[in-house]
Parts: C-alpha cells; sequence; structure tokens
C-alpha cells in the first residue's frame, strides 16, 4: 500500500489524555489510515518525526478571524504554532448576518472598508471557502450582530416582532451550519439584550443541537453573577454552555476563580453541561470604547463621538467609568490608567504600546481626558490591552478538567498585525505558550493533558466526530512539534512573532507549515455542523 504522507517515528500523542507512545502515522488523502509501525511502507512524501511530539492539530476554540481570513486566508499566526481549526463568530461579534445599513458602514466601518459582497452566514461561509483557507473554520452565529441587524444600537428589550426577526436569523445561520450562537455582554448592542432574550435565542440555536457561547456580562466585581446568568441560560435553553476566556479581572477580584470554578462544578452536578476557555497572559485585550458605560454608546459611533464632545455628559461618563453604573463596572477598576495600553490606533500609532497615563502625560492632560480624546477621532475600534489577571487564578482555572485553549485572537501574518499595531501575543503564542512555559517549565499540565485541551476537548464541545483524535478514520490535522523547544517567541512590546519549535503542520492531510515556512497550501475547509 502507497500512503500519500507518512509521519514516522515520533511519540503519537492520540489527543485523548493517554500516554505518548512510539508510532508511524499513515495518511492517504485527508484521513489517517493507519498508526502503528509502518516501518517497510512506503509513501509520497515521509516525514521524519524522530524526537518529536506528534499530536492533533490544535483546535482554537476562541478566534475573531472572521474578517482577517476573508482578507488573507493563510492564517500564519496560528497555524504557525499547531492550529489547524478557528472556531470564529466569538463574543458576539462575527462577518454575518449583516443588514444593508451594516454592510454600508453605517455603524460599522470595517464593513464599508471591505466593500462586503455577503449579508447571511450561508453566504459569508461560501465566500471565504472559495477565496481560499489555509486552516478549517468552524462557525458561531453573533448575537451582537443579530440583534444590530434588527435593532440597531437601539437600548431595552426587544418587541415580539423584533424578537421574531432575531429567532429567525439564528435559525437560518444554524442551517447554514453553525456550531452554537455567542454573545458578547459588554459590547453594545450585545449589552443591551436582558436574559430573558438571550434565552430565547439559544433555544434556536439548541434545537439544531447548537451551543450557547458566552463572553459574559461581567469579569470583575459582577463576574460570579456574570457566570451565574451564563449557566441558567444554559438551563432554560437546555443546551451546553462555553463561557469565554473565564478570569477575574482585577486585583480587588484575585482569588475568585476558586467561587467560580465551585459554580461551574455545582451547574455540572446538576446536568447543566458547562465549560470554558482561557488564554495564558495576564493581559486582556479589547476596544477602548469597551471602557465606557453601555448607554454611552446608544445610537451608534457618532452618537458616542458627541456624548464624548458634551462636557456634561462626559463628566457622567466619568462619574459611571469610576463608580459603575446600574450593575455595569468598567473595565477600568482594578487596572487603572497606567495599566491601559493602547496597541492599535489606526490614524496615531505613535501612541501605540503607551498607556492611557503616559499619553494624557504627553497631552497635558489625565488618563480619561485621553481616552476620550482618542476617542472621539475615531471612528471604529482602537485596540488596547490591560493588565488585569492574577497568576494564581490563571494556573487554577488552567488546571481545571474543563478547560480549554482559546486564543481570543485573530489569524494573521506577521506584516498585517503590525499594519493595526501591537497586537496582543496571544495571537503568535497562546498554544506554544502553554506548551513550553506553562508545560515543560513551570509543570503545572502535563503535555498530554495540555493536548487534549487544544484537540479532542474542544472538538468534542463543539460535536466534531472526525477530528482532535490521532485516530484511523479521522482527518488528517496534525502538528509535529519539539517539547524541548517549542515556545513563544513575541512580546507586548514586540509581539508579532511566529511561534518556535514547530516542525511541521499538516492540514487535511497535506502539508501545509514544514521548518517555519508556510508552503502556500490551502488544504482547509468550512466545518458545518450537523445535526
Amino acid at each position: 500500500m502507497l500512503y500519500s504522507v507518512i509521519i514516522r517515528g515520533g511519540k503519537v500523542y492520540d489527543g485523548a489524555g493517554n500516554p505518548w507512545r512510539l508510532a508511524d502515522i499513515g495518511l492517504q488523502g485527508d484521513t489517517i489510515t493507519y498508526v502503528g509501525d509502518l516501518g517497510h511502507a512506503k509513501a509520497e512524501r515521509v516525514i521524519d518525526a524522530s524526537g518529536m511530539a506528534v499530536a492533533p492539530g490544535f483546535i482554537d476554540i476562541h478566534t475573531h478571524s472572521d474578517i482577517p481570513l476573508m482578507v488573507d486566508g493563510g492564517g500564519q499566526s496560528h497555524i504557525q504554532q499547531g492550529v489547524t481549526t478557528n472556531v470564529i463568530g466569538n463574543c458576539g461579534v462575527g462577518a454575518a448576518p449583516i443588514s444593508d445599513d451594516m454592510a454600508k458602514g453605517d455603524s460599522s466601518r470595517i464593513f464599508a472598508q471591505l466593500g462586503v459582497e455577503w449579508r447571511s452566514m450561508q453566504e459569508y461561509l461560501a465566500l471565504l471557502e472559495e477565496r481560499g483557507l489555509s486552516i478549517n473554520v468552524a462557525a458561531l452565529v453573533a448575537q451582537g450582530n443579530v440583534r444590530e441587524a434588527v435593532m440597531g444600537y437601539a437600548e431595552g428589550p426587544a418587541n415580539v416582532e423584533q424578537l421574531e426577526a432575531m429567532r429567525a436569523l439564528v435559525r437560518e445561520a444554524m442551517e447554514a451550519g453553525c456550531f452554537g450562537v455567542s454573545t458578547g455582554l459588554i459590547y453594545t448592542p450585545s449589552v443591551y439584550a436582558d436574559t430573558p432574550e438571550l434565552v430565547q435565542l439559544a433555544k434556536e440555536a439548541a434545537a439544531y443541537g447548537g451551543g450557547y457561547y458566552s463572553h459574559i456580562r461581567g469579569e470583575n466585581d459582577s463576574v460570579l453573577e456574570a457566570a451565574a446568568e451564563a449557566i441558567e441560560i444554559g438551563r432554560q435553553a437546555n443546551t451546553y454552555v462555553q463561557i469565554a476566556h473565564l478570569k477575574a479581572m482585577g486585583e480587588h477580584m484575585w482569588g475568585t476563580s476558586v467561587q467560580l470554578l465551585e459554580m461551574i462544578e455545582q451547574a455540572r452536578q446538576e446536568g447543566i453541561d458547562v465549560t470554558f476557555d482561557q488564554y495564558p497572559f495576564n493581559a486582556s485585550a479589547c476596544g477602548l470604547s469597551a471602557v465606557l458605560p453601555p448607554w454611552a454608546h446608544e445610537g451608534g459611533i457618532e452618537a458616542l463621538r458627541a456624548r464624548l464632545r458634551d462636557n456634561k455628559t462626559r463628566e457622567h461618563i466619568k462619574r459611571d467609568i469610576l463608580n459603575g453604573a446600574d450593575g455595569w463596572v468598567s473595565i477600568h477598576k482594578g487596572v487603572g490608567w497606567e495599566r491601559i495600553i493602547v496597541t492599535g490606533c489606526y490614524y496615531d500609532h505613535s501612541v501605540d504600546g503607551k498607556s492611557l497615563a503616559e499619553i494624557g502625560e504627553l497631552w497635558g492632560m489625565d488618563g480619561f481626558d485621553a481616552c476620550c480624546k482618542l476617542l472621539e477621532a475615531a471612528d471604529r475600534r482602537i485596540d488596547i490591552i490591560y493588565f488585569t489577571i492574577g497568576d494564581e487564578d490563571l494556573e487554577r482555572i488552567m488546571q481545571s478538567p474543563y478547560m480549554m485553549v482559546g486564543s481570543d485572537s485573530s489569524a494573521v501574518s506577521s506584516e498585517k498585525a503590525l499594519e493595526r499595531g501591537k497586537p496582543h501575543p496571544r495571537g503568535f503564542g497562546t498554544f506554544a505558550r502553554i506548551l513550553g512555559h506553562y508545560v515543560r517549565e513551570q509543570k503545572i499540565l502535563t503535555l498530554e493533558e495540555a493536548i487534549r485541551k487544544m484537540t479532542s476537548a474542544p472538538a468534542q464541545r463543539l460535536g466534531l466526530t472526525d477530528r482532535g483524535l490521532l485516530w484511523p478514520g479521522f482527518k488528517g490535522d496534525i502538528v509535529v512539534f519539539d517539547p524541548d523547544q517549542v515556545a513563544d517567541r513575541g512580546t507586548y512590546t514586540d509581539p508579532a512573532q511566529y511561534a518556535a519549535g514547530i516542525k511541521a503542520v499538516l492540514v487535511n492531510g497535506r502539508l501545509t507549515v514544514y521548518e517555519g515556512e508556510h508552503l502556500g497550501v490551502q488544504a482547509g475547509c468550512v466545518l458545518h455542523h450537523r445535526w
């Protein structure tokens, strides 16, 4: 028998958490057909994996690659660290569905820049695959898109007609192959939805076997209440819950991971299937406007800019940032202006890498006024990172059996990343950092368990029955890496550096990365949820 590829002589970590074993892997086309001794077998291509670890391709369950992969399907920052599948549409933000107004850029300048050719999820996914992908993609339908398409940036609960229109959009997306519905409940317009509205949308996803994926309503003072809301939505919708990037933000909240994990364990004992993802960094990232209270965003970007120019309204915004309002707490709390760093100001890159406190000092003002000045001039997102997570919480959450690895980033080339400024290094190093720093150096996880959290665990969560394991009959998504050398190389000041220690990455049986070189192969595909 002639194999298309044989990976010979590596330590095979099957993805299920089993101890490694020395074995060869034979592939025919896009499928693994044999795992064992292939010493006398022949193949069109043989990859020597002696001294290397061989694992299923990593599944990044939390990405924001929706638009970047439409622009460039190479997925360099992710595939160069062994990621072969991206889950897009997280945090209630996605490329589809969109309304005509959204496509024109009335509320989302990025769509206007692209000149989008789609409206529905089905149209978007078809175009994405047509343009060519080096990695696989699984999509969630973003509740923020759904609400904006129906209600714009209006506050308050949906009426009967609006709710039915949103439910219809979720149904259409699920029928197009989405794996669930996502929310981003600190962002507008997602934040305007109440729990009953979210339950109804989650029920629509559940009817197709999909889950509820949530960036919960608060990750600092209200994190326990926010996690409880996500669990309750899962209970009422009778579906599984995936909590995004679980954390306790701000020094005043460090240690709260104990109660969070206890709450999740209790929910599971009650029969509610709750899991979560995490990135292995102390700093989080989002858009600068997320610092401001939800009411300030009503009506969209231009309305926000007008409010910032009004002194009385601006003082109201400042009070709410400092003191909170109606259960909302700013990400500024427990962080401060000195630990909120601008990483991508598209119209003034001279401020990239500086904290709001430093920018304010340069401009002769405080951090709040610097924040407002930046946003007043912005008609689209300004990227920030903010240092907010304690080491003990990070490690405790990482060790939970319910944790999966999610980078909360986009798959981009280093050149594209730097065009936006200084992105969070998690985009280039999440998976490599866990394997190098937390497995090899800190011994927080075993290599078998780390790989399980990157492969079979997210595959099972998504309902993928042919990926995430190195077993015969499974698709040939495979990474070969040196466990003694694998490491993230990016830093907060120089983030766009590809991971070290990755020898080979195969996507659907085709060698796509070899010895640090992307071969330009486009073997990725759009994965469709089956129910």
